[in-house]
């Protein structure tokens, strides 16, 4: 009994983790759309213009700090790179892939792989331009909303999280990695506005939709999960039969993360 009980109460924390996210995901939607609005009509040039030149020296492209700082800035801002991304993705699913994890690597490969086609769509369609070369302190090509630094490392790092956080057992470990990957985030977003690269409402875009759209697969991979299980359930029901009267039903199985 003292098992069931249990079962019981993981599977009900679990149904409220799936809720939350769910709640998450439309609150990020909800907060990247009036941006979007906000950019669209022109409300944001004002702060965004302030913020980023309030982090430059007056020098040039200098930004404010000793040079290490912006070194570390450079380096930090690298990890949220495409090819530096690429590389994390095919590590951490050929680990889950090694684990016996395969539903997992898939899940990682198809939200880094959709929110990177996302995010240089959404880049196309709004075609915004960058902080003019001189408040920029490292040189950069391709439209400025959203960042692209800032949502797909939001995509990749979250998603990692999440899926490690399930194999943890302790909640203290859980915490760690989903802390660690959202801190992983900030800190990339943050060096993109100090290194003059991108408007603050680019980068509060790319947060916002990029744990959306993390969260939207999580889900979404969740649901599929427990659609397999209750078909293969029901599937192994009409081959055993009719219960007999007095017969005890199967224990339900646990869903996904």
């Amino acid at each position: 009994m003292r098992q069931g009980l249990v079962r019981s109460m993981e599977l009900m924390v679990r149904e409220i983790g799936a809720v939350v996210a769910l709640l998450v995901v439309a609150l990020c939607a909800l907060v990247f759309l009036e941006i979007v609005d906000e950019v669209v009509e022109g409300e944001t040039e004002t702060v965004d213009r302030q913020i980023v030149v309030a982090l430059r020296t007056g020098d040039g492209n200098d930004p404010l700090g000793p040079k290490w700082l912006e070194m570390t800035a450079a380096d930090i801002t690298a990890l949220g790179s495409t090819s530096v991304l690429v590389l994390v993705v095919a590590f951490v699913a050929g680990l889950f892939t090694m684990l016996s994890r395969r539903r997992e690597a898939f899940l990682l490969v198809v939200a880094a792989a959709g929110g990177t086609a996302l995010s240089n769509g959404l880049k196309a369609l709004f075609d915004r331009e960058r902080p003019e070369a001189a408040l920029r302190a490292v040189e950069v090509m391709n439209p400025s909303f959203p960042s692209g630094h800032a949502m797909l490392s939001a995509v990749v790092f979250l998603t990692i999280g999440v899926l490690s956080a399930h194999f943890a057992q302790r909640t203290r470990v859980k915490v760690y990695v989903v802390a660690a990957a959202i801190t992983a985030a900030l800190l990339i977003g943050l060096t993109r506005v100090y290194l003059g690269v991108h408007w603050p409402s680019d980068v509060l875009a790319g947060w916002s939709l990029g744990a959306a759209w993390a969260l939207a697969c999580w889900l979404a991979a969740r649901a599929i999960e427990l659609r397999w299980r209750t078909s293969a359930t029901e599937g192994r029901e009409r081959a055993a039969g009719p219960r007999r009267p007095g017969s005890r039903a199967p224990s339900p199985r646990a869903g996904p993360p």
